[in-house]
């Protein structure tokens, strides 16, 4: 019986190693500049081990062999500082050197894509989430959402990222390099994902107290089914179709929801808060903090301060029926 039982530590390291399985990693590369980063960045890691065990050999060995006498005779004939300039100077400068050249390529194709991107979509930056605006066939529409972006498989996809309030960086490590959110400035990159999947992205800039808690989801599919998507983000919502959703659009435009939030095709066009049109599509919701379901919905509507402390958002004061039939009307916004 004891013999069959997990020791706790044993029971924790399983944990972490499921978390670390299932955490977004440069290891596990789906486009060709995450590749070309992934490959860097194992060039990188055998460089430096080989250097700390260089290193470590350089000074363990001097001292198991108690030899401080000779050190000593070297230092005051001139051999110590030789060592210095050759070891601490000249040969660290030649192994950046040729790291910085070696890492050129790798900079190049990352920066620049293979082909002009046909889409290009902006990704901006606050505390704590993402706002992304696709741009449409039609100059004056655009389509806006929040903490997801959808990209056809196998097309290098224009980004341009800013920030409305403090610095943020955007990263998607299994698609691209990291690029930084400036206030009052656009930089620029591009996404492409070579199989369709679904990647997490997180902040990789502290941004403030929910900084850990900024994530964002890439939904890679299809060139049809991310034709089918953009088509069903373009349409302004339907008129409610139940008696709990009707209660729910009324909560919702009557109470302080429409204040800070848009729901295209109705009378709420608040800019403070992400775009609520299609919010029932969304697979998660606080910047992918939680699942997108009605329970987790409704604990969000009610007390968002309690699920991520510091967030914009207020909390709000909704009897049970107000709540249930607020919840089911954004769950029915597909």
């Amino acid at each position: 019986m004891t013999g069959s039982r997990r020791r706790p530590g044993s029971m924790l390291l399983l944990l972490m190693l499921a978390a670390c399985v299932q955490a977004p990693s440069f290891m596990r590369p789906a486009s060709e500049p995450a590749h070309r980063i992934a490959v860097l960045g194992w060039w990188l890691i055998a460089i430096a081990t080989i250097v700390f065990v260089v290193v470590m050999v350089l000074l363990l060995v001097p001292l198991m062999h108690r030899r401080q006498e000779i050190a000593h005779a070297d230092v005051h004939g001139g051999g110590g500082e030789r060592m210095i300039l050759i070891g601490g100077a000249l040969i660290p400068a030649i192994i950046l050197i040729a790291v910085f050249l070696f890492s050129l390529p790798t900079l190049s194709a990352t920066i620049t894509p293979s082909s002009r991107p046909r889409y290009t979509i902006e990704v901006s930056g606050h505390q704590w989430w993402w706002e992304v605006t696709y741009h449409t066939a039609d100059p004056s529409f655009r389509v806006t959402t929040a903490n997801e972006i959808h990209i056809p498989v196998g097309e290098d996809i224009g980004v341009r990222v800013n920030s409305r309030d403090v610095a943020h960086s955007f990263w998607v490590p299994e698609l691209q390099g990291k690029i930084d959110l400036i206030p009052g400035q656009t930089n620029t990159f591009w996404l492409r994902a070579d199989k369709p999947g679904i990647y997490r992205g997180q902040c990789a800039e502290y941004c403030g107290m929910q900084h850990a808690h900024m994530g964002v989801v890439v939904v890679a599919q299809s060139a049809a089914q991310y034709a089918d998507w953009l088509r069903g983000q373009e349409a302004p919502v339907t008129a409610p179709r139940t008696t709990d959703d009707s209660l729910g659009a009324q909560a919702f435009q009557r109470g302080a929801c429409s204040l800070c939030h848009t729901i295209r095709g109705t009378d709420a066009h608040g800019v403070l808060g992400p775009d609520l049109t299609h919010v029932g599509s969304r697979l998660t919701l606080a910047a992918g903090m939680i699942p997108n379901t009605r329970g987790h919905l409704q604990g969000w509507i009610a007390n968002a301060q309690g699920v991520k402390p510091g967030v914009a958002m207020p909390t709000l004061y909704l009897d049970a029926t107000s709540l249930q039939a607020l919840a089911a009307y954004l769950e029915s916004l597909r």
